[in-house]
């Protein structure tokens, strides 16, 4: 998942973070209002390895009526003929997200073999025969990895446990700014102040700094 670390200057100090910068999304999704990703009923988004470099592939194959693909991406710098370049390469290279039901999934699963599609499973739990299940993404922490994902901010990171320092364990909401809408917890990461969103089992998608006065408790029910 393992992006390029990038140096980054702010407020004195360098920041090693790993550079984001938006895949085209909806401008729905960007305001925290989305109709394209509104909550389906039978529909739930699931976690697919991709072999690397055929991301696209699999979007060209998915049926926009019956699913909903999301891979975000990042710019990064590339020598290409001796000059650096900007290049978009995928931030998660062999995962995307799907959001449809199981039938439909495992449908593309079976038609894409020759792209190497698999389910991402669920080490955390057991089904009935002693199996991993598929792993499944719960809806409001898949649309706040969406949303910060989507802003072109270069001081989003993708987070390892270890590096965020957790005031609480509450669930705060995000109010105001360009992360209005995420959800998540409240850290320290890289000496500052953010959000941070976990995809349990995949991975920690931190926003960038976020003042204490754009972020309330989220109550819950």
């Amino acid at each position: 998942m393992k992006a390029l670390t990038n140096d980054r200057q702010n407020e004195g100090s360098s920041l090693p973070c790993k550079e984001t910068k938006s895949l085209a999304i909806p401008k729905s999704i960007r305001e925290g209002v989305s109709i394209d990703y509104a909550p389906i009923e039978g529909r739930q988004w699931f976690v697919i390895r991709v072999s690397y470099n055929r991301i696209e592939k699999v979007k060209e194959a998915i049926d926009t009526a019956q699913a909903i693909v999301y891979a975000p991406y990042k710019i990064t710098l590339k020598e290409i003929d001796g000059k650096k370049k900007r290049v978009k390469v995928p931030l998660l290279p062999n995962l995307v997200f799907i959001y449809s039901t199981p039938q439909y999934v495992q449908s593309v699963l079976d038609l894409q073999k020759k792209n190497f599609l698999s389910y991402y499973y669920n080490h955390f739990v057991q089904n009935e025969n002693g199996k991993n299940p598929p792993l499944t993404v719960p809806y409001e922490a898949m649309m706040s990895f969406i949303r910060i994902t989507s802003v072109d901010n270069e001081h989003t990171c993708l987070v390892q446990k270890e590096e965020c320092h957790f005031k609480t364990n509450d669930i705060v909401r995000v109010i105001a700014g360009q992360f209005e809408g995420v959800i998540g917890r409240v850290a320290r990461v890289l000496g500052q102040q953010r959000v941070v969103v976990e995809i349990k089992g995949v991975c920690l998608m931190a926003t960038a700094y976020i003042p204490t006065a754009f972020i309330e408790l989220k109550n819950i029910p």
